[in-house]
C-alpha cells in the first residue's frame, strides 16, 4: 500500500477544562476523529480529565498555561510577575504584553512550568507525550528558550510550532484574529532555534490558526493542508498536526482555570468544531486526499520518502 500524503495529528486542546468539553473532546477521541490531547493541569477537571485519559488510553500532553487562570507553582502563595494583583495569570494579551516589555521574570516562568510538569505527572503517572502552549505562550520571545530547556531537562521530546503556511491569504479571517495569527507564527519562527538546539521535535507542518471555531470545515482543513504540501516533491509526504478545541460549550459557573470559563469555552463554536471533526465529511474529504490520522508516538521515526522540517521552512518562508 502506498504512503501516505500527510500523516496528521488531530490534537483536541483545553482538556481538563470542564465536564463538558471533557465529554466532547473523549466523544471525538472514541469516535477516531482526534488522536491526541493536551491537558490543562490548572484546569477545573484537570483530574477527572486525567482519569478519563487513563480509562480511554488516550495519548496525552501538557497545555502549558501561563496565561488563565490561577498557577499551580510558587507564584500562588505570593506576588509574581507572572501574575495580577487578585492573584490570577495576565491574561492572553496581558502576558505578550508583560513579556514584550521585559516585566515577566523567566526564572518565574521556568518555576511554574517545573510546577506543571510535576502536576502532570502526578496526575497521569508518565511524563507528557508532548508539551505545547495555551493561547500559544510557549514561542513567546524569551519564554521560548525557557520552555524548551524545561521540556530538555524532563525527556520530553514533542512540542507544537504553530507556524501555518498562507495564513495571509486567509481573508474569512476577522483582522484581529489574523493580527494575532502573524504575531504567533512570527514568534514560532524565531522559536525555531531554541527549540532545535534543545533537540526538541515537532511537525512538519500546522494548522489551527485559519479553522479555528466557525472557521472550521472539511473545505478549510482539507485546503489548509494542500498549501503545507505546495512545493513537496512527488512521492514525498508530510507530518502534520491539527489544533483543534471541540466540546460541548461551558455552562457557567462550571469550569475554567479559577475564574471560570471564558467566553470562548462558552460559545456555540466548540460545538461546531466537534460536529465538523466527527461528521464523516471530513474524514471522507481527508481519506480522498491521502491523509491518514495518528498519533505523534507514531511519528518516532520518519518513513521514506517524508519531507524534512528545514524542506517546509524554506518553501513557507513569507
Amino acid at each position: 500500500m502506498a504512503w501516505p500524503r500527510v500523516r496528521l495529528v488531530v490534537t483536541a486542546d483545553d482538556f481538563g477544562y470542564c465536564p463538558r468539553r471533557d465529554e466532547g473532546i473523549v466523544e471525538a477521541f472514541l469516535a477516531g476523529a482526534v488522536t491526541s490531547v493536551s491537558l490543562l493541569v490548572n484546569g477545573a477537571t484537570a483530574e477527572s480529565a486525567a482519569d478519563l485519559a487513563r480509562r480511554h488510553q488516550i495519548p496525552t500532553g501538557l497545555h502549558a498555561n501561563l496565561s488563565e487562570g490561577r498557577p499551580v507553582g510558587p507564584a500562588r502563595h505570593g506576588a509574581s510577575s507572572l501574575l495580577s494583583p487578585e492573584g490570577f495569570f495576565l491574561g492572553k494579551m496581558g502576558f505578550r504584553e508583560a513579556v514584550a516589555a521585559k516585566d515577566v521574570a523567566l526564572s518565574q516562568v521556568r518555576e511554574e512550568l517545573e510546577a506543571q510538569l510535576s502536576r502532570f505527572q502526578e496526575l497521569l503517572g508518565r511524563k507528557p507525550t508532548h508539551v505545547d502552549g495555551h493561547q500559544h505562550v510557549h514561542v513567546l520571545p524569551g519564554v521560548c528558550q525557557v520552555f524548551a530547556e524545561a521540556l530538555q531537562a524532563h525527556g520530553v521530546r514533542f512540542t507544537r510550532l504553530p507556524l501555518e503556511r498562507g495564513l495571509g491569504d486567509c481573508t474569512w479571517l476577522e483582522a484581529p484574529a489574523r493580527a494575532f495569527a502573524c504575531a504567533v507564527e512570527r514568534d514560532a519562527r524565531a522559536a525555531v532555534g531554541p527549540f532545535s538546539r534543545s533537540g526538541l521535535r515537532w511537525t512538519d507542518a500546522f494548522v489551527g490558526l485559519s479553522t479555528c471555531g466557525r472557521h472550521m470545515s472539511a473545505h478549510r482543513v482539507s485546503g489548509a493542508l494542500a498549501r503545507a504540501l505546495e512545493g513537496t516533491p512527488t512521492g514525498h509526504s508530510l507530518t502534520a498536526e491539527l489544533m483543534a478545541h471541540p466540546g460541548y460549550p461551558s455552562v457557567p459557573p462550571a469550569g475554567g482555570c479559577g475564574e471560570g470559563p471564558d467566553a470562548f469555552s462558552c460559545s456555540w463554536e466548540r460545538l461546531h468544531e466537534l460536529r465538523v471533526l466527527t461528521e464523516p465529511t471530513l474524514q471522507a474529504r481527508l481519506a480522498q486526499d491521502g491523509v491518514q490520522l495518528c498519533a505523534l508516538h507514531d511519528l518516532e521515526s520518519k518513513r521514506p520518502g517524508e519531507a524534512t522540517l528545514e524542506t517546509f521552512l524554506e518553501s513557507s518562508q513569507p
